[in-house]
């Protein structure tokens, strides 16, 4: 089955910084789930983290154009 995981770190608008994780199946709607960190520097750890753990099953990092 064909699924995507994407992540993105934002500013949210009371100052904190959010790692953003989405996931699903490819063409059907994801779920999201937003974590907030009082920093970047942490939001970019747990990102990190996470890019590690989807590594190990199995997705493929795909750069954005963007």
């Amino acid at each position: 089955m064909a699924r995507f995981y994407v992540l993105t770190i934002e500013p949210t608008l009371f100052g904190d910084t959010a790692l953003v994780r989405e996931w699903g199946r490819l063409g059907q709607r994801g779920r999201r789930r937003m974590d907030l960190f009082a920093g970047r520097v942490q939001a970019v750890e747990a990102l990190e983290t996470w890019l590690v753990r989807k590594k190990r099953r199995g997705y493929v990092p795909k750069n954005s154009a963007a």
